[in-house]
């Protein structure tokens, strides 16, 4: 077996390695496998394949700016090295401990998927505007149904906020329009937004919501076997994630507790202000540390000190 580099694809995409980490976590290993032992080595063990450099993989392969992906994914490049087995198997657990792990301020992931509304491309679907993703383990589950009626009666007020709202469920889309007639019968509200269909489990993947060996199709799988993927993502016009919550299967989501973080983010986005807890819209904010308070007594006449640390003002406009 051997890795190769290559353009990012699609595929690609999902498998990016941060280029420290992974520089950092090969250096740490000692390479015993396939490294030769020289005067100046770095590893002075005995060699097992004296023929095989002894610089770490990333010298080995030149790479300036590395995608690692197998090779049984992709055609093999005859300017590739082989590199032992054992050490293949500890990067693709490493790759597997690491790749797409999402946090808040990345660039959240863009993909092509049908819908109930036909086929988006993500970022283009959400254009200037603020996205609220929100995913399920399986179609026709009791909490979930009462969370997409609960979002289809607050679509509006999503709408008023320029916010844009789309579900994700772990099957196709054929059963999601027949769950949505259940979510209407159930809560009075017609669900008028997307919803992915994931029978490939390929978005739930892409968003670290299940590890990459959890297969390849829906098909078989319970809602248990989905569990994580009950996560909601609020992703910025400039297509960064500004928030990611995980609920349990057990636990209905409060969705007007992301309405009210998505008032604090825009709030926060165009003042230099934090909101404290259980903050709601109206009420007094937080004075952010990167404003000194010369430029406090100009931006917000008569605040207040708290604590040196603490300042509070109204709520600006």
């Amino acid at each position: 077996m051997a890795l190769f580099l290559t353009h990012i694809t699609a595929r690609a995409q999902r498998r990016v390695l941060s280029w420290m980490h992974i520089i950092e976590t090969i250096e740490h290993f000692e390479l015993k496998s396939s490294c030769r032992s020289t005067s100046n080595s770095p590893f002075p063990h005995k060699p097992r394949h004296p023929e095989r450099s002894e610089k770490p993989l990333y010298w080995q392969l030149h790479l300036p700016l590395p995608l690692y992906l197998p090779l049984r994914t992709l055609p093999r490049s005859p300017n590739i090295k082989l590199i032992d087995k054992p050490l293949i198997r500890q990067i693709n657990q490493l790759e597997a401990s690491i790749i797409m792990s999402l946090r808040i301020n990345d660039l959240a992931p863009d993909f092509t998927a049908e819908t109930t509304q036909g086929t988006i491309h993500f970022h283009e679907w959400i254009g200037d505007k603020w996205a609220v993703l929100f995913s399920h383990p399986k179609d026709f589950t009791p909490v979930c149904t009462t969370e997409l009626g609960a979002v289809a009666s607050l679509e509006s007020q999503f709408a008023q906020r320029g916010a844009k709202v789309i579900g994700l469920s772990v099957d196709p889309v054929e059963d999601h329009l027949k769950w949505e007639a259940d979510i209407k019968e159930v809560s009075g509200s017609a669900v008028n937004f997307p919803m992915i269909g994931d029978p490939e489990l390929k978005v739930a993947k892409l968003y670290d919501m299940l590890p990459a060996d959890s297969g390849e199709t829906s098909a078989g799988r319970t809602p248990a076997h989905n569990a994580p993927v009950r996560t909601v993502f609020v992703v910025g016009p400039d297509k960064r994630i500004k928030l990611m919550m995980m609920y349990p299967m057990t636990t209905g989501r409060n969705f007007d507790e992301i309405i009210r973080v998505l008032d604090s983010m825009q709030l926060t986005a165009k003042h230099r202000i934090a909101t404290p807890a259980d903050w709601k819209q109206g009420e007094d904010v937080i004075i952010t540390g990167a404003v000194s308070n010369e430029e406090a007594d100009k931006i917000f006449p008569g605040y207040k000190t708290v604590k040196p640390y603490l300042r509070t003002t109204s709520q600006p406009q």
